[in-house]
């Protein structure tokens, strides 16, 4: 049986992802189970086990300076092509929030079945095969995505997130530690939403506190500079929380992906803001603080971890005080 998940969107919900993927490859190992992604969260699955190919496009959005956007779109029909030459038996469409997000293009596809959430639209009611979309609020994005597993005959809770670091990456970030003593605590400092984002001030006077107790800050961060049309990024805030710092805090650049990840991977703990970063922690086995602001905690909560999630009444992550996420921070790395 040949099947092709398909989760296009941002690097979390992929991570989310991971456990059906696993649950897919347990139940037929004989098949094969291939994603199609995008390039931006595409290494999340570099080296999963459980996939036997990751087809991946590029957004042109994310093209660098000087790239062909018509060479792109040769590249993504192409290998669109070989996936519909390949005869598959089923399509997957495994975002819950946009139940036939990718409708067309699965059919394009002409596999035997295209399967996905149904939320009650005509549209969907032409899936072959369907569950419904259930409660955005209340169910974690794991447990929706890991919904999909029971029209292949698959029961039983969701396996853990699936995520296998780069043995290069996870060195470089060793030499870039140098060393030094203490817990290593990452704290990621980017976040797309703007009632995500914690002020400067905030994340300046939590690396100083960690110091004080002897564990050793990393900065991490969304490369690029904040003005980018597509894909802003915080080198300009990261600069200055590393400049008020001085010598005490590592900042650490993550131009790929796959840098970020083998950081994280040597990291005892992690704060950031709910993202991306978080959820990369969490597939990790990291304790995790998780500042939320307006999105709901339920569903995008570290998922398999020992974490703390903090929620200022305002749903405003730039309410929440320092001392909050120190005391969330000892609950976590130091739990009774």
């Amino acid at each position: 049986m040949k099947i092709l998940v398909v989760r296009r969107d941002n690097i979390g919900d992929l991570v989310c992802t991971t456990p059906l993927l696993a649950a897919l490859k347990k139940a037929k190992p004989e098949g094969w189970i291939g994603a199609l992604v995008n390039s931006y969260n595409a290494p999340v699955l570099d080296r999963n086990p459980d996939l036997d190919a990751v087809v991946a496009y590029r957004k042109l959005k994310h093209l660098a300076p000087g790239e062909s956007a018509l060479g792109a779109l040769g590249e993504r029909v192409a290998s669109l092509w070989r996936l519909r030459q390949a005869k598959l038996d089923a399509v997957v469409l495994a975002t819950p929030g946009q139940a036939t997000r990718g409708l067309r293009l699965a059919r394009w596809l002409a596999p035997k079945a295209i399967a996905g959430f149904d939320d009650g639209s005509p549209a969907a009611r032409s899936l072959d095969l369907r569950v419904p979309r259930g409660d955005l609020e209340r169910l974690h994005e794991v447990e929706h995505v890991f919904s999909l597993a029971r029209l292949f005959g698959i029961d039983g809770p969701a396996p853990p997130l699936v995520l296998e670091p780069d043995p290069l990456a996870i060195a470089k970030a060793r030499t870039a530690l140098g060393g030094r003593p203490g817990r290593t605590i990452g704290i990621h400092i980017s976040a797309r939403r703007k009632s995500q984002r914690w002020p400067v001030e905030r994340f300046v006077g939590l690396a100083r506190a960690l110091l004080e107790r002897g564990a050793r800050p990393v900065l991490l961060w969304s490369p690029g500079p904040a003005d980018h049309p597509q894909h802003p990024g915080d080198d300009d805030k990261a600069a200055r929380i590393a400049h008020l710092l001085g010598s005490g805090a590592i900042a650490y650049p993550t131009p790929q992906l796959r840098i970020l990840i083998g950081m994280l991977a040597v990291c005892d703990a992690v704060i950031c803001p709910d993202g991306g970063a978080m959820h990369l922690a969490a597939a990790l086995q990291k304790p995790v603080v998780a500042l939320f602001g307006d999105s709901p905690v339920e569903r995008w909560r570290p998922w398999g971890v020992r974490h703390r999630v903090l929620v200022a009444p305002s749903r405003d992550v730039g309410d929440l005080g320092v001392e909050e996420v120190l005391a969330a921070y000892d609950a976590v790395v130091a739990p009774a």
